[in-house]
């Protein structure tokens, strides 16, 4: 008789049960570090964070209250992440380490939030399809770029992303109205379009005799209420005014349409570009897994049809969709395995190897999107430059305009005393040599009273080009700083100059 094999080790069992996470991780990691700023649409959240970690309960210091933003958003999802990461950021703060790598633990700790809830989503997949469905799940997740760049940013739609992958999770174990409460809290709380996916798989879910129409409804108006009384609570102390967040939210895009003066997208552009983007190789694979095993088609349907409702809205967005990704990346694992299950056999050897040469392509696209996002912050590289070429004690005071602020610039990326900074709006470039500031971050490249000290180049487009690699990226100045001449200390320095 064969002796019976040694058991694992603690390290082995480790991997075994957390190598998956440790992979996705990992990147979504490399993603934070690399580039840890962040851009317009995270700010709310962003500042939010700073504010609660380093004003408290001082709330007449808060960023919003000057700077509220066309819409208000709820201070929930900030809260929840700034009392996670509090330990790290009072670490950071007793020893007096800059302010940025406060950022960083924010977002990692938000990045932990979005995996943690993701892997609970990929244990129900292995349990259902098996672990080489689950291992095919994973790498597709490894490879695309958006779904990992993301988790670590504190967007609206990524706070919402925790509860969907929450409801994947109850949806595949089979406790329906678990699922219908994690759309719900998403939807009344985070993101109010959620309630389209609320509908849409609620739906699928009446049909199906999941629960009948009594249960949902009291399951519904329960959590609902109890979540509008949560978050009206909350954000009406933090607004300092009576509100309830996400139905301004949705007033402001649904009911006047004026989401649309950021900008329109032919009703075709989530099936077109964001999601061909988002999923690479998982697109065409989703398809050919919803062809192959019916077992998907009643998960990946409902949340189709939620992208088809959504497409209806002229405003879009590849994050406003980014919910979907998940689910269809199933599909397409699905695919994957029968690809792999059969790839011996004739004519599936040729489909096999056209699979990996796209896994191939796919990383290939993620690498170049990354290397481009992370050129699309020229206004933090520029505040981080000025403030490593003027060590002095001498106090300055730093004017950021708009572009600046919304490449890159939060509050986590200021330094203390001597340095000063000003948001002001709406001042005319004739205006600053009128003005007292030290330094400027514009997107002007001469401004009277000041001397260009030096430019940040930021991404402009993708080129193709006929070597290797084909295709390159296109940058071009867009943050300048600027010195006011009539400051000797600051003529003194060492500029690179404007290019």
């Amino acid at each position: 008789m064969a002796p019976p094999p040694p058991a694992p080790t603690p390290a082995a069992r480790l991997l075994r049960e957390y190598g998956w996470d440790l992979m996705l991780g990992s990147i979504a990691a490399f993603y934070a570090v690399m580039v840890p700023y962040t851009k317009v649409e995270e700010s709310f959240n962003v500042q939010a964070m700073h504010d609660i970690l380093y004003h408290n309960h001082h709330i007449e210091k808060y960023d919003h209250l000057e700077f509220p933003g066309v819409v208000p958003r709820t201070f929930i999802g900030a809260l929840v992440i700034a009392i996670l990461s509090s330990p790290a950021v009072l670490i950071i703060r007793v020893f007096h380490v800059p302010k940025i790598y406060s950022l960083l633990a924010v977002r990692l700790v938000l990045g932990c939030v979005i995996l943690t809830t993701l892997r609970l989503f990929r244990v129900e997949v292995k349990r259902k399809f098996g672990r080489h469905v689950e291992a095919f799940f994973v790498v597709l997740t490894a490879i695309q770029f958006h779904v990992l760049f993301y988790s670590t940013r504190p967007l609206p739609n990524i706070l919402a992303l925790a509860l969907v992958n929450l409801a994947y999770s109850f949806w595949f174990k089979g406790n329906y109205l678990r699922t219908l409460q994690a759309l719900i809290v998403a939807a009344v709380v985070f993101r109010c379009d959620m309630i389209l996916l609320l509908g849409t798989i609620g739906a699928a879910l009446l049909l199906s005799r999941s629960f009948s129409l009594m249960e949902a409804i009291k399951c519904c108006i329960s959590t609902a209420l109890l979540c509008i009384g949560f978050t009206v609570l909350v954000d009406s102390i933090m607004w300092q005014r009576i509100l309830w967040p996400e139905f301004e939210v949705f007033w402001f895009n649904s009911v006047l349409n004026r989401s649309s003066e950021w900008g329109t997208h032919s009703i075709h552009w989530y099936f077109t570009s964001a999601l061909p983007r988002s999923m690479l190789v998982a697109y065409p694979l989703c398809l050919v897994g919803a062809l192959l095993d019916r077992r998907i088609v009643p998960y990946v349907l409902p949340v189709t049809l939620f992208v088809v409702l959504y497409s209806k809205l002229p405003h879009k967005e590849l994050r406003f969709i980014i919910a979907a990704v998940p689910m269809l990346n199933v599909s397409a694992s699905l695919a994957a395995n029968r690809l792999y299950n059969n790839r011996k056999k004739s004519g599936w050897n040729f489909l096999y190897v056209l699979m990996l040469g796209a896994f191939l392509a796919s990383l290939g696209y993620s690498a170049v999107s990354f290397m481009a996002s992370y050129s699309n912050y020229p206004g933090g590289h520029a505040l981080k430059a000025l403030h490593e070429a003027d060590s002095s004690m001498k106090e300055k005071v730093l004017h950021i305009d708009v572009l600046t602020a919304m490449s890159g610039v939060s509050r986590f990326c200021e330094n203390e005393y001597p340095w000063r900074y000003s948001k002001e709006e709406d001042i005319s470039i004739e205006e600053y040599q009128n003005r007292n500031f030290t330094y400027l971050l514009n997107e002007h490249r001469y401004v009277s009273g000041y001397k260009c000290l030096f430019g940040v180049d930021g991404f402009s487009r993708a080129r193709i080009q006929p070597r290797f690699p084909p295709l390159s990226l296109v940058k071009v100045p867009k943050v300048f700083a600027h010195g006011n001449t009539g400051d000797p200390g600051v003529l003194s320095l060492d500029w690179p100059g404007c290019p």
